[in-house]
């Protein structure tokens, strides 16, 4: 990725994230696009000798791109009709799945708690030839104000259990009456069948399995739509 290509404000972000960190570009093809993703290229450095797996819910999770978000990238890409539909993606960490989204024609927003995981998303975008992305900060514990959406999306975002109810209330101010939420995750993740008991209170919810072939592990991601339940 030549730097110089990039806009001016972009341009600029990079230059200051770079001041702190050693950074590089994940490719992901989906479709007919190719999506640039910055990342930190030495993860340790952001680490700085802390144990990642001692406190799971403290490891910076935006710093990787994990299969689940991947598959979510491709379920984005092939949803049909597109145009003049609106996403949101929470917890978006390198933001693939929402980036991918926006390639394919919908109105995205993408979403996080901190203002440089949201640096690294806007240059990501914008390395991507996509520019007409929204960002906005997140607080799922203080949602502010947005217009509903289509669909609501997210990747490996289910890794603290008291954000459960938080974020199931985040799904009902932002998804529209009759929209989506596509959520996936590793299908070792602890915590998604905890979450699940808790939406299908108020959200019929459906599953797909995408199996992943990588460095001779098998990897299953599940891939869940919620809709919400008819009165």
């Amino acid at each position: 990725m030549d730097i110089r290509t990039l806009p001016e404000p972009e341009r600029k972000l990079y230059n200051t994230i770079k001041s702190r960190y050693k950074l590089t570009f994940d490719r992901l093809k989906v479709g007919d696009t190719t999506l640039r993703l910055l990342k930190i290229a030495d993860i340790e450095e952001l680490l700085e000798g802390k144990d990642p797996f001692a406190k799971v819910s403290e490891f910076p999770f935006w710093v990787k791109l994990w299969e689940a978000a991947m598959v979510l990238s491709y379920v984005m890409h092939r949803l049909p009709d597109p145009r003049g539909k609106s996403v949101l993606e929470l917890g978006a960490g390198l933001g693939a799945p929402g980036l991918a989204a926006a390639a394919a024609g919908f109105d995205v927003t993408i979403s996080d708690y901190e203002e440089l995981i949201m640096d690294f998303q806007r240059v990501s975008a914008a390395a991507s030839g996509l520019n007409s992305v929204t960002f906005a900060h997140l607080d799922w514990l203080n949602p502010p104000d947005l217009a509903p959406f289509d669909f609501l999306i997210g990747a490996e975002i289910l890794f603290r259990e008291d954000f459960f109810i938080p974020l199931l209330n985040v799904f009902k101010k932002y998804l529209k009456p009759e929209g989506f939420i596509y959520l996936a995750h590793d299908a070792t993740r602890r915590s998604l069948p905890i979450f699940l008991d808790l939406a299908k209170k108020d959200f019929d919810i459906t599953l797909a399995k995408q199996v992943i072939k990588k460095q001779g592990q098998t990897i299953t991601i599940l891939v869940n739509r919620l809709s919400r339940k008819k009165m």
